[in-house]
């Protein structure tokens, strides 16, 4: 029996990630920013030093390491499998529509593993909030890390989805405008 895909799944699972992460940018990592008067560390897709991280901890201070732990690290739980769903329920629906393409096959890993390491730097981020600005170096580094694979990841998975649907729409616009 063979599924087929509407792209509805795609849609209403983007929806979703756009919301959550609107909610993130315009609300809890605004705060921290304006609270901290720095970058949170999931607005650092370079990563940080051992010393950026200190000071970011002891600028958040209790309060701050609080509403981090309970406002953005739970909207940062749901972002990363809606953005995964998202790319995943596009390129299925581009293979089934379209035909399968390197991109289509190798896209939906390339969406987990960026959700993984999301994973990964959310939690180097709750452990370093609860430690505070004594966190261990060993524990700054494999989170700056995972923020550093979850941005390169995440960035190569969205612009191969964005590379298998330009085509369609080029070739759709030139079709159209015939």
């Amino acid at each position: 029996m063979k599924i087929g895909h509407n792209g509805k799944a795609a849609i209403l699972f983007g929806l979703g990630a756009m919301i959550i992460y609107l909610l993130m940018v315009l609300g809890t990592l605004r705060v921290l920013s304006d609270l901290a008067m720095m970058q949170p560390f999931d607005l650092r897709p370079t990563g940080y030093s051992q010393a950026d991280a200190a000071s970011l901890l002891d600028a958040l201070g209790e309060t701050g390491r609080h509403y981090y732990l309970t406002r953005q690290i739970p909207l940062d739980t749901l972002y990363p499998a809606l953005l995964a769903l998202t790319l995943i329920s596009t390129l299925r629906w581009r293979a089934a529509r379209f035909g399968p393409t390197l991109m289509t096959r190798i896209g939906g890993p390339l969406a987990v593993m960026a959700a993984v390491f999301d994973y990964l730097e959310n939690l180097g981020i709750v452990f370093m909030l609860l430690a505070g600005a004594g966190s261990h170096p060993t524990l700054i580094h494999a989170a700056s890390m995972a923020t550093i694979l979850k941005s390169g990841s995440t960035s190569v998975a969205i612009l191969g989805v964005i590379a298998t649907l330009v085509p369609l729409l080029v070739q759709r616009f030139f079709v159209s405008a015939r």
